[in-house]
């Protein structure tokens, strides 16, 4: 396993993936997997980016993506999601970021 993707880096690591988002902030990246409820493709997963105080020492807020994955169960949705490589979890934390600055337009 190489620390190239999302679930790779935290195995790799022992820790989430960081990030500088575009607005200059510091993010941590984190997979989040959920029951929907729905017959057909019941979880989905999605990635959460927690917006740290630049000292490190607290959250100030997060954002969320889109989901990223639906699927049958739980351990199938969680590695497609471990399974992003970190370029992309990267444009998605930016994309995140331009999404909410829009909304506050």
């Amino acid at each position: 396993m190489t620390d190239t993707t999302l679930g790779g880096y935290t195995a790799v690591h022992g820790r989430a993936a960081a990030f500088e988002g575009s607005d200059g902030q510091p993010y941590t990246a984190a997979a989040e997997v959920e029951h929907e409820g729905s017959a057909e493709q019941p979880w989905a997963a999605y990635l959460v980016f927690l917006r740290w105080a630049e000292s490190g020492g607290a959250i100030m807020g997060h954002l969320e993506t889109e989901n990223l994955a639906d699927g049958d169960s739980e351990s199938e949705v969680r590695e497609a999601v471990d399974a992003l490589p970190l370029q992309r979890v990267r444009a998605l934390l930016d994309e995140a970021i331009a999404r909410k600055a829009r909304d506050f337009e």
